[in-house]
């Protein structure tokens, strides 16, 4: 190192004066003309506020355009008026809320999309699958076999003949059998849509619980279902009838009636009310999400439809258009009746799986909601 003294004069620098009172310190690093903050001129008065923002004095107006960004939303829960959900708070992964786990096992986070919807309702067949199948096959098996048994035995026999002119003519009795046919099968199916509804109640509540830790056995969830069945059946009949009724009218009023009214089953188990009105309401509000859900799990039913149309095919090619004229043909047709409806419990174990799922999504775009607080709503 040099021996040298540094450059420059030797006489000691006598500090500067201290500031002033009510005056801020100078800034070591502001330039000659800076103002008090140290980032442009002195300012000759207090800023003004055009239609584009504030303006400093010395600095001409803003460019066009410009003026105070808007910040992002704050996080939580909405003003009144306002729509859930929030945007995303900072920091959290894609399509979470605040109150809202992603990680949820039944509720599906909004703008997750049909893939989280889907894992879900996978993940609840698999925890579910030894309480729910032996639930939906006493509840909905067990009535849709017995009908078709029915159906076997008062289906008309007769076959069309062809009159002096050729044109084909109804056998005698036709008509009365035909009534009696449909009459049969629809008093059937009024007399065991009560076991069904124990049985959407029961799977239900088997869902829900299950999602949130808690046990789910299949004799208490028959019992659940069974108390809460009334209202569940009542409500059953009032959607079929609307249905019906668009059907009648012209098929795709009832298709829409289906579609809109899907949810109506969660609707009445998990809040008791209005479940016509809510899910209308539902489906509408979120038109392409519910309707996508909804066709995913007309897809498993129309399955099953296939599946049934195609055993009936190959019993009519068995056993003739009289299946009961000897036990033989009887016992084959009521067999192959018998595995249709066991069959098709897979469809219903989809639909009600699929239905709740979906009913679970649609809350969280309402507010904040788990798999805890709606297995508590089941009561």
């Amino acid at each position: 190192m040099s021996d040298l003294p540094p450059s420059g004069s030797a006489e000691p620098v006598p500090p500067a004066d201290p500031p002033s009172a009510g005056q801020p310190p100078a800034d070591p690093w502001a330039g000659p003309d800076a103002g008090p903050s140290g980032f442009g001129p002195a300012a000759a008065g207090p800023p003004s506020f055009g239609p584009g923002g504030p303006t400093q004095p010395g600095y001409g107006p803003p460019p066009s355009g410009w003026g105070w960004p808007a910040g992002p939303a704050y996080p939580g829960q909405p003003f009144p008026g306002a729509t859930y959900p929030a945007p995303p708070a900072p920091g959290g992964p894609y399509g979470w809320y605040p109150g809202l786990d992603p990680n949820d096992p039944l509720v599906n986070p909004p703008h997750a999309g049909v893939g989280g919807w889907f894992a879900r309702c996978v993940d609840a067949v698999r925890r579910g699958w030894r309480q729910l199948l032996p639930i939906l096959l006493l509840t909905q098996g067990v009535p849709a076999a017995a009908i078709s048994v029915l159906a076997i035995f008062l289906v008309p026999t007769d076959q069309f003949v062809t009159g002096s002119d050729g044109a084909p003519v109804l056998p005698d009795g036709y008509l009365e059998q035909m009534l009696t046919f449909y009459g049969a099968v629809l008093l059937a199916a009024l007399v065991l849509s009560p076991l069904q509804a124990v049985g959407w109640g029961a799977g239900t509540w088997v869902v829900a619980r299950q999602a949130a830790g808690e046990p789910a056995g299949a004799g208490a969830a028959l019992r659940y279902g069974l108390r809460r069945s009334p209202g569940l059946w009542g409500w059953t009949i009032v959607v079929s009838l609307l249905i019906t009724v668009g059907a009648c009218l012209c098929l795709l009023p009832g298709i829409y009636a289906g579609f809109v009214l899907a949810l109506f089953g969660p609707v009445q188990l998990f809040e008791r009310q209005d479940p016509i009105g809510r899910a209308w309401r539902m489906f509408h509000r979120r038109f392409g999400t519910v309707l996508g859900r909804v066709a995913l799990v007309v897809c498993a039913l129309v399955a099953a439809s296939l599946l049934d149309f195609v055993l009936s095919a190959v019993s009519g090619a068995l056993f003739g258009t009289d299946p009961t004229a000897t036990a033989g043909t009887t016992a084959g047709a009521v067999t192959l009746a018998v595995l249709a409806a066991v069959l098709a419990v897979p469809a219903y174990l989809a639909q009600l799986v699929g239905l709740v799922v979906a009913y679970a999504e649609q809350r969280a775009h309402e507010g904040p909601v788990n798999a805890a607080r709606l297995a508590a709503e089941l009561g």
